[in-house]
């Protein structure tokens, strides 16, 4: 079984500034056309109907969907999903805060995450885990990429912000490059996944607010968003 993993940019879409040009997101404001539109173009640029991509509405919590049957909509009140299913494609939508892709490729098992400051601290990794676990996964087998966000050298937050987020995530405290107090939270979630027994782990380096091609709400206010998605591939 292969798993594959796709991760968008901003390029290439129907969507008009702000949201310009490939937002996948149904909840900023864009044009549902235009985000329809996209969405049929990503599904089929990675070879899938349409209906076998799934998408969440997400609330920055660490609920978790377990996908059996394809839903009609959007799965909503959720950021994490789990699926057994071959070429159902898991999607996470993000513009700075960290997505997280998951897989057990022994077990055919694959599960994505969105973590922000909240959900990441809150858990939603290892909610996300056991949801996987409960179809088979294990931690040691399961493979996981982090992907483009806000970089620690962008990302300052008070200093008693920090200190909280660092006491239930170690290792994201940082200082930004002005020397303020500062969170890297891909740094804080490759811990956090090593100590939930995860150890092969990838992340892309890509920093939303300072890679043009990406979207950062940080950065640009209202703004789209880009999709990490996976998937197992029988071929």
């Amino acid at each position: 079984m292969r798993v594959r993993r796709v991760v968008t940019t901003r390029m290439g879409g129907a969507s008009a500034p702000p949201f310009d040009s490939f937002n996948l997101s149904a909840n900023v404001g864009d044009e549902p056309g235009s985000v329809a539109a996209n969405r049929r173009r990503l599904a089929a640029g990675i070879g899938l109907p349409e209906e076998r991509v799934v998408w969440m509405s997400q609330v920055h919590g660490t609920s978790v969907a377990t996908i059996a049957d394809l839903p009609t909509g959007d799965v909503e009140d959720t950021d994490a999903m789990v699926t057994d299913r071959p070429g159902v494609a898991l999607a996470v939508l993000s513009a700075d805060c960290v997505p997280v892709l998951l897989a057990d490729p022994l077990a055919g098992v694959v599960g994505v995450a969105h973590a922000g400051r909240v959900g990441a601290a809150s858990g939603v990794l290892g909610s996300v885990l056991a949801a996987m676990g409960r179809l088979g996964a294990r931690a040691a087998h399961v493979e996981a990429l982090l992907g483009p966000s806000v970089c620690g050298g962008c990302y300052e937050v008070p200093g008693r912000m920090r200190d909280e987020v660092a006491e239930v995530l170690p290792g994201s405290a940082c200082r930004t490059r002005g020397g303020t107090p500062g969170l890297d939270l891909r740094m804080g979630l490759r811990t956090q996944l090593q100590t939930l027994g995860v150890t092969r782990i990838d992340a892309d380096p890509r920093c939303t607010v300072e890679e043009p091609t990406l979207y950062s709400h940080r950065g640009e206010g209202r703004t789209g968003r880009l999709a990490s998605l996976t998937w197992l591939d029988r071929r």
